[in-house]
């Protein structure tokens, strides 16, 4: 069967994205609409020179005249999507699910003051609205789970006197307490169901000017509630297959920013954790395609670093990190991220280097101006307030960040920042103290004279026994 040019140019100019697809004939009614993980790899497929089809098939291919599609950011959301779309349109070529009660359904309660959602095999006559049936009961659930953070109905079947853990969690908006109006949690309601309608693109014009509204009232929590949703709409929530093709334009336009030779798929971001350069510790965490690989997070006790020295301890952590990898022949990141400025950029870039990694790119981004370093610039890269770039680099920066306080906090709590000084005769807390006081780490003490651990409160006896000790 030949196929037009105008259909052949419509599937090169599809996305390899999560969405759903729609053919229409040639008086523009939507013939057939389906959901996909990759568009332009399943819509290429009809079309295929020689491929086998049957009869249902080959007419189907034969009245198309027009493709369009709706974008989705996981196939999770395309499916919900799809089903809205054969609801709408009833197109001819699409199967119907003769036995509805084989399938689920996404029920949204409207019968109800405060209406609520959840997935149901059961479709009553009993004023809620259905959205389904849908095949895939796995999908179905993980949308639920997403609609959940982003929609924060409530879930419980009768209303409680109390918010319960739900609400503490930022999963419902506690209208059994007061803590939201009918008027706003209605709001919340039609939001919804434009998401399960698939028009996102008015959706998210809505929830921009609510929290233009919320923010000129002065309903600053309210604002910064609703930009989060937003925030979450335009994510894409997970890879769309398990290549790890990441397929969200933050990192095209990292990779466009940095003008780095690959896609940054693979992130590692450091910081450094201290008190004025005592009991330093750094962090690294991991994301994949936009996501924190939790699992793959890695903490370091600084080792070799005797003094306030920011940049020593980056290169302690990179050294460590990357001479590891380079040894065990594992994969290497696509992009090295440092919390810093250009010196801390600096001696990253020279540690990698020196490990024969210098194909290896870097960047640091400086936390008062949020700008990003790169080697091959004089000048720093001037992110735009609010641009997806600027919320990707904050996410994974900040993420470095409260991975390395946690760390640091907990060894402080549990009393694991040990000197080693208790293993000197005589040396108790007390003396322990007032040496780490005096010289603020273990090396150091190892370093001084007689005469400043004097100075630093201990007796003759114990001071010497400090003194033979480290030059045994």
């Amino acid at each position: 069967m030949k196929i037009s040019k105008r259909i052949k140019d419509k599937v090169r100019k599809l996305p390899d994205a999560p969405g759903v697809y729609k053919f229409l004939d040639s008086k523009g009614n939507v013939i057939y609409v389906g959901k996909a993980r990759r568009l332009k790899r399943r819509v290429a497929s009809y079309f295929q020179p020689g491929r086998a089809r049957d009869a249902r098939g080959e007419l189907l291919v034969s009245e198309v005249r027009d493709i369009k599609i709706v974008r989705a950011s996981s196939e999770a959301e395309a499916l919900i999507y799809e089903a809205g779309l054969i609801k709408d349109h009833a197109p001819r070529f699409n199967v119907e699910l003769k036995d509805d009660k084989t399938y689920p359904f996404l029920k949204l309660t409207l019968n109800e003051k405060y209406p609520r959602l959840f997935m149901t095999r059961r479709r009553l006559n009993d004023g809620a609205v259905y959205y389904g049936p849908y095949v895939d009961v796995k999908l179905v659930k993980a949308a639920l789970s997403f609609m959940k953070k982003v929609f924060p109905l409530r879930s419980c079947r009768r209303m409680r006197k109390k918010v319960c853990l739900e609400y503490h969690i930022g999963q419902c908006l506690g209208p059994c307490e007061g803590k939201v109006t009918l008027k706003e949690y209605g709001e919340m309601v039609d939001q919804l169901k434009k998401f399960l309608e698939g028009r996102k693109g008015d959706l998210i014009q809505e929830m921009q000017e609510q929290m233009k509204r919320f923010a000129a009232s002065k309903e600053y929590e309210k604002a910064l509630a609703v930009k989060k949703r937003i925030e979450a709409l335009t994510a894409v929530q997970q890879m769309h297959d398990r290549a790890q093709f990441p397929i969200f334009g933050e990192l095209d336009e990292l990779q466009n920013a940095l003008a780095l030779e690959k896609l940054p798929v693979t992130i590692e971001c450091f910081d450094i954790s201290n008190i004025s350069g005592q009991q330093p510790v750094g962090s690294m965490v991991r994301f994949v395609a936009g996501m924190p690989r939790k699992g793959d997070y890695r903490k370091f006790r600084v080792r070799t670093v005797g003094d306030i020295d920011d940049y020593s301890m980056i290169r302690e952590v990179v050294r460590r990190r990357y001479s590891r990898l380079k040894q065990e022949d594992r994969t290497l990141p696509d992009l090295v991220m440092i919390d810093g400025g250009r010196g801390h950029l600096s001696v990253a870039r020279d540690e990698l280097d020196k490990l024969g990694l210098s194909a290896v790119p870097v960047v640091s981004i400086a936390k008062e101006h949020n700008h990003l370093y790169t080697a091959g610039r004089r000048r720093p890269i001037r992110l735009a307030p609010g641009s997806r770039l600027l919320l990707l680099v904050q996410r994974v920066r900040d993420e470095a960040h409260r991975f390395a306080i946690k760390y640091h906090r907990g060894l402080r709590r549990s009393g694991k920042f040990e000197s080693g000084l208790r293993n000197v005769k005589g040396v108790g807390p007390a003396a322990e103290k007032k040496l780490l006081d005096a010289f603020g780490r273990t090396e150091n003490v190892r370093k001084a004279s007689l005469e400043q651990l004097r100075g630093a409160g201990l007796s003759e006896r114990v001071a010497r026994a400090v003194l033979d000790y480290f030059k045994a």
